[in-house]
């Protein structure tokens, strides 16, 4: 990843919801990145693109794909985040959908913050690999 962080909190108090706003971070990076490296696609393109992987929809599918490459440890973060409570869902998703984005986002957001980039890499590159976006 482009950037290294050491946090000064104990990434086991930080709220779900915090690893999960990083991990937003962190898979919009890995989307556009790829997409530009990937794409001849003009910008006002490549953001209507890049939002079928970052929805919380898309995410939920996403999940699917890595919740049988994780490890124990993994899964107990992202369950940890899929039960996070947060004060509203997303107008485009259900209940379901926007607890599985932000079990991922919190998922992603614990492996960057632990410096296991090629953790998310390899994760990333699956879904990548088997993930094909809904056009609309």
């Amino acid at each position: 990843m482009l950037f290294e962080t050491k946090p000064e909190v104990d990434i086991h108090e930080m709220s779900p919801v915090a690893l999960a706003f990083v991990g937003d971070a962190v898979l919009e990076l890995l989307v556009r990145a790829r997409l530009v490296g990937s794409t001849r696609l003009q910008p006002n393109r490549l953001h209507t693109v890049a939002t079928h992987y970052v929805s919380a929809h898309a995410q939920c599918r996403e999940l699917e794909i890595l919740e049988p490459l994780l490890t124990e440890a993994e899964a107990n973060v992202l369950r940890r985040g899929k039960n996070a409570s947060k004060a509203s869902v997303a107008k485009h998703a259900t209940v379901q959908e926007y607890r599985a984005s932000t079990g991922l986002e919190c998922l992603l957001g614990w492996l960057y913050l632990r410096g296991e980039n090629d953790r998310i890499q390899q994760l990333f590159d699956a879904v990548w690999a088997e993930y094909e976006p809904e056009r609309k």
